[in-house]
């Protein structure tokens, strides 16, 4: 039985269908939106269109940018011959809150899952590969989870890289074990990548 009128309902609707959104918390966002100004409302929707539409994946290291090379790629300032691997773009925003880490990033979009169906060619693993080969790279940081797919994608990716005679390091332990690097501290990321072990 719906308690709402229709649009309220499409709009919990909406709302619940986004990852980490319950129906409850659906219901509350939907209250306050509904209460907000209208001008509010229509910058609100402006901003979902804009950034659907003008942001898209660098054409070098496939992060978030409404450019067609993100910050990152494009500084003069970071080291071109590090290149982090993440596996998504919270991963990486979470080491460029640290501050600390001056080298550049390469966003796989996941990492190897045979039980979910996830295999090397839906990541960015062949990009990766390729970016190696053609730039100055002399030292590649597998920054994967520490799960069982993320280490599963770090030492297929070492192997990959190995014989090409790159440095290829890991992150150490002290990020737990299941974790996402998202939700974890700075101070442990950087005791990580401080810590990071040449495999």
């Amino acid at each position: 039985m719906n308690l709402y009128s229709g649009p309220i309902n499409q709009l919990i609707d909406e709302l619940a269908a986004l990852p980490g959104v319950g129906e409850k918390t659906a219901q509350r966002l939907a209250f306050f939106i509904i209460n907000l100004p209208k001008d509010r409302v229509v910058r609100l929707s402006q901003s979902l269109l804009d950034a659907r539409e003008k942001v898209h994946y660098c054409d070098t290291c496939f992060t978030l940018t409404d450019d067609t090379r993100c910050a990152v790629c494009r500084s003069e300032k970071r080291d071109h011959q590090t290149v982090m691997v993440v596996e998504n773009v919270r991963d990486q925003a979470a080491y460029e809150k640290t501050g600390r880490y001056e080298g550049v990033y390469h966003v796989l979009h996941g990492a190897i899952s045979p039980m979910t169906g996830v295999g090397p060619g839906d990541l960015k693993i062949k990009e990766l590969v390729a970016r190696v080969g053609k730039e100055d790279v002399k030292e590649v940081i597998l920054a994967t989870g520490s799960s069982l797919e993320g280490e599963t994608t770090a030492m297929y990716i070492s192997k990959l890289l190995k014989p090409a005679g790159i440095r290829v390091t890991r992150i150490a332990s002290g990020v737990p074990v299941g974790g996402d690097l998202e939700y974890i501290d700075e101070i442990t990321l950087l005791r990580a990548l401080e810590g990071r072990t040449e495999l």
